[in-house]
């Protein structure tokens, strides 16, 4: 379970960061100590993006990892509808001079946007060694095929897969079983459905008017989902561990590796009490019951399928 990435999205300030997307400004003291403490517990991977607050998640998270060695690190290009040449070069550059460093472990194409040039321009990176693994985004199948052509015309393999996957986003098995099969680690993001399944919201305490997240999940989607999170509640009651981490456990019982928002040190500690939880077959299965039940199928406004 250490393998799992931590994602920094609710991090960010200003456009695309934490106020907007998730209602809440974060303090960067508690966060630096969030940082600390789940490190502390052994968490060494951390996920992250040039969007995310538009580069300020990627240089706060560069202040801490400063003179590290032992922090892994992912990052992502978001490329535009249209190919501009030597975009992904500047945006990675760019990244690592907020990141602090010379070289990424993971590098994403956070969309599938003209996939074959990006990733043939991203090439030159790999052989220079800047780039350690590359990694596609929202991706299909078939956009998966794309980038694997692309990358064995350089003698390469593509490193990794990253889509949306959770209980209410329950459709990617067959690319999770092929990533499995082919070497390609698969991370699945909105595990927690931006905080909808951590068992901390319900209809009556629901996320703040003034956020994207209220726009993607209302009040009336937290009564969908009621039957879902009490029965959330009562498997990790059984377990001695907090809600929160059901979505967690199930995610990984799938054969993803999930990747997981925190902001507080308190919520490192949660993770780290799971990591010895092993859901029984049993309980996956009434899970899953519950969340087909709901009859929801989340999806981002920025995902292309």
């Amino acid at each position: 379970m250490k393998d799992i990435l931590i994602g920094t999205w609710a991090w960010g300030t200003g456009m695309n960061g934490g106020s907007m997307i998730f209602g809440k400004k974060q303090d960067s003291e508690v966060l630096k100590k969030t940082f600390n403490e789940a490190v502390r517990l052994g968490f060494l991977n951390w996920d992250t993006a040039a969007v995310y607050g538009m580069g300020s998640c990627e240089k706060l998270l560069g202040s801490l990892i400063r003179e590290r060695d032992d922090i892994f690190i992912s990052t992502k290009f978001f490329p535009s509808k249209k190919y501009k040449n030597g975009a992904i070069t500047r945006s990675f550059n760019e990244s690592m001079e907020r990141l602090e460093r010379e070289t990424c472990d993971l590098f994403w194409i956070h969309v599938p946007n003209n996939l074959e040039q990006n990733i043939s321009e991203a090439v030159a990176l790999i052989r220079a060694g800047k780039i350690r693994s590359l990694g596609v985004s929202n991706v299909s199948l078939e956009h998966i095929h794309i980038a694997e052509k692309e990358l064995a015309k350089a003698g390469l393999k593509l490193g990794a897969v990253q889509n949306h996957f959770s209980l209410l986003r329950n459709d990617q098995q067959p690319i999770i079983d092929y990533c499995n099969a082919n070497g390609i680690k698969y991370y699945a993001y909105m595990v927690l459905e931006q905080g909808a399944l951590s068992g901390h919201y319900d209809a009556s305490h629901h996320f703040p008017a003034f956020s994207m997240r209220n726009m993607a999940f209302p009040k009336s989607k937290f009564i969908k989902i009621e039957g879902l999170i009490n029965c959330m509640r009562e498997i990790a009651g059984n377990h001695n561990i907090d809600p929160s981490q059901i979505p967690i456990l199930w995610t990984l019982s799938k054969g993803a590796i999930p990747i997981v928002g925190i902001t507080k040190p308190s919520q490192a500690q949660k993770l780290a009490e799971a990591t010895n939880v092993i859901l029984s077959k049993e309980e996956l299965d009434l899970i899953e019951k519950e969340a087909n039940a709901t009859g929801l199928r989340q999806q981002g406004s920025w995902e292309p399928q």
